[in-house]
């Protein structure tokens, strides 16, 4: 039996990616591989991070006893953990949950994507202002399809510069978010660059769970 150590677990509406709205299991995991500087769930990163132990079994249970069907799993980055694999195939292996995996950019996802009801991906490319872009693991690119979300956080022109050159050079066919860093840059400045270089096949997001609750609250 597997083991992962889990930051937080709860239910809540999910706040980005191509899901946003609907209500999702989160299961948070400690660590992360990156160190962004727009992070905001630092505190989950850390070492000393608070946290549970549990089993895939337990896991599993916990999701099924909330009666809610989407699960996410999130961290830190998840596809660090040992043994992630068992507890994702574990997960996928029930077809009545739709399993979505919010990851860095930074890992490959290529094992996973040819299971049966695999996972959907939220994949970060993280832009200049992160301090993480060369931690970005391009192909990934190959793999993302229609199902899956390839996501800018941005907090600077520079960074929306970026975020257009990605999308222009790789053309990933995953459906392309792009968001503010929150109270770093106006949505205003994000939504005029998207019109002003037509860029067709991008959404612009705002994170909801930051805007419906205090902005820094855990557990949603």
């Amino acid at each position: 039996m597997s083991s992962y150590n889990i930051c937080e677990k709860f239910i809540s509406i999910n706040g980005e990616g191509r899901f946003a709205g609907s209500p999702s299991v989160f299961i948070r995991f400690k660590g992360c591989n990156l160190n962004c500087s727009y992070c905001d769930t630092k505190w989950a990163n850390r070492s000393d991070a608070p946290c549970e132990i549990m089993s895939e079994d337990e896991i599993y249970s916990y999701i099924r006893k909330s009666g809610i069907e989407r699960v996410t799993l999130t961290g830190g980055e998840p596809l660090i953990q040992p043994d992630i694999g068992v507890l994702i195939r574990k997960l996928c292996s029930d077809k009545g949950l739709k399993v979505e995996i919010e990851t860095n950019g930074s890992r490959d996802i290529s094992e996973f994507m040819n299971m049966e009801n695999r996972p959907s991906f939220t994949l970060d490319y993280k832009t200049p202002s992160s301090g993480m872009e060369s931690g970005m693991l391009i192909s990934n690119y190959d793999f993302i399809d229609e199902r899956d979300t390839l996501k800018f956080v941005c907090g600077s022109v520079d960074d929306l510069e970026k975020a257009k050159y990605i999308t222009d050079r790789y053309k990933p066919k995953a459906k392309i978010y792009i968001s503010p860093v929150f109270g770093s840059i106006e949505p205003r400045i994000l939504a005029e660059f998207i019109i002003d270089n037509k860029m067709n096949n991008v959404s612009l997001q705002i994170q909801l769970h930051k805007v419906i609750w205090e902005s820094d609250k855990r557990g949603v």
